[in-house]
């Protein structure tokens, strides 16, 4: 089986996991979906833990290198911060889906330890980088960096998880805003 099937699956997988969670994957849907036979899935991953690890790693590499690329762009580390919120929005514009990591960690208890560490490094990755960015933004300083990058990025996967279930992506920009009205995140 190619490297190409093996990102298909991948793909396929965490668009599923997005929408129905670790507890949703199934390799015979995953190989209706793929347009191939459920027994080829095993060939690049043996159990479905393998499955959801990948994927998990997977999205919090992308995730990580799509925080980098928006500093990057961004002409300052304000804005910069100001703009994270959309790394969060793009799921609820796919769809309605939702931040895979925030959708498995809800799934904490019926995770195997390896995806679960999985689903911990989003959480990190997400939290030193805003930690970066509010240092070289001079929002905050010293001691009070880490917590408010934590308070961050809770406040901004609560909203993500609010307007999904009503199906609302204005409700998320409307808690968003209140964030920024708040002090929580850059106007």
């Amino acid at each position: 089986m190619s490297t190409d099937s093996r990102e298909k699956i991948l793909a396929a997988a965490k668009l599923v996991a997005q929408a129905h969670g670790y507890n949703g994957l199934n390799f015979r849907d995953l190989a209706e979906l793929v347009g191939i036979r459920a027994a080829s899935i095993y060939h690049h991953f043996p159990s479905k833990a393998v499955l959801a690890e990948a994927v998990a790693k997977r999205y919090w590499e992308d995730h990580a290198a799509a925080l980098e690329a928006l500093l990057t762009k961004a002409s300052t580390p304000v804005l910069a911060l100001r703009r994270y919120p959309e790394t969060f929005r793009w799921a609820l514009e796919n769809e309605n889906r939702m931040c895979l990591s925030g959708f498995m960690a809800a799934e904490y208890d019926d995770l195997p330890e390896e995806v679960r560490k999985e689903v911990q490094t989003f959480a990190d990755v997400n939290v030193a980088w805003l930690s970066k960015v509010l240092s070289a933004a001079n929002v905050v300083t010293g001691k009070q960096i880490e917590p408010r990058a934590r308070a961050i990025y809770a406040a901004v996967a609560g909203a993500q998880l609010m307007a999904r279930s009503r199906s609302d992506i204005a409700l998320f920009d409307a808690v968003i805003k209140s964030y920024r009205t708040a002090g929580l995140l850059p106007e």
